[in-house]
């Protein structure tokens, strides 16, 4: 049976303005689902939505989350069956500690320790491609580059052993090269891992690449919802149709994924 997240009536709010309103969207393992949408469209605060670690003065209202078909709250989920990888991955980590300590924090939550711990994560490190594992491990994040530390986040993910991945803008901060490296990653996580992600982004090239089903968001709700095909060659929404002619503008290539 495949793993599905599901998230139902998901709204959110700062005093009397609705910033997310009423959100239905179910992942599923094995595919990745794509959120897009013009910036300030609810995207971003959806994927905090999800985890409740929403800015101070945003509340949430109405979500039922199910796992498996099963109701869960946020907590059971961060961190757990739910990982999460930011935009600006230097401010997930803390800066006085070692990437070892975050990685060794990690799997505690497992209780996995000692020996067995430290070869776990050097595995780990380099099913992510970053193969100076011990250098790495006795760094702190602001010694690093942003392509490196996405990595260590999703080599965060894999020790947590989470099902989902929730990422936001992965590739917004990152060079071409360093784009292309982490999504040719992601693809082959999703394969070889069966992860399911939601994969956020504004960027209707990295849709094309990796997507197989995206949601077009306009004003804090959901206006369409199709497969990566459908929504390249028959958009519905002006929303859609105003990213696809866009990118094609962009890039002065078609827009077939």
């Amino acid at each position: 049976m495949t793993r599905t997240l599901s998230i139902q009536g998901l709204s959110l709010k700062h005093q009397q303005r609705t910033l997310v309103d009423q959100l239905d969207l179910t992942l599923k393992a094995g595919q990745v689902h794509a959120l897009v949408g013009a910036s300030g469209s609810g995207k971003s605060l959806t994927c905090l939505g999800i985890l409740d670690l929403l800015p101070p003065g945003v509340h949430g209202s109405g979500a039922i989350l199910r796992l498996d078909g099963h109701v869960v709250q946020p907590a059971h989920l961060r961190g757990r069956e739910v990982a999460l990888v930011l935009q600006n991955p230097r401010s997930a980590f803390n800066p006085v500690r070692s990437l070892r300590q975050h990685a060794l924090e990690t799997l505690h939550t497992r209780n996995v320790r000692g020996a067995q711990a430290d070869q776990l994560i050097l595995d780990t490190l380099h099913e992510v491609g970053l193969f100076d594992g011990q250098r790495i491990l006795d760094s702190f994040a602001f010694q690093l580059s942003g392509g490196m530390l996405q990595r260590v986040m999703i080599a965060l993910a894999l020790l947590a052993d989470s099902h989902f991945l929730l990422a936001d803008e992965p590739t917004s901060d990152l060079d071409v090269v360093a784009q292309a490296r982490f999504l040719d990653l992601l693809e082959r996580l999703v394969a070889q891992r069966n992860l399911g992600v939601l994969l956020i982004t504004h960027d209707m090239g990295v849709v094309a690449r990796c997507a197989d089903q995206v949601s077009v968001m306009a004003h804090g709700r959901i206006v369409e919802q199709a497969d990566v095909h459908t929504l390249f060659h028959a958009p519905q929404s002006e929303e859609a149709r105003t990213l696809l002619a866009a990118h094609h503008a962009l890039t002065m290539e078609a827009c077939t994924p």
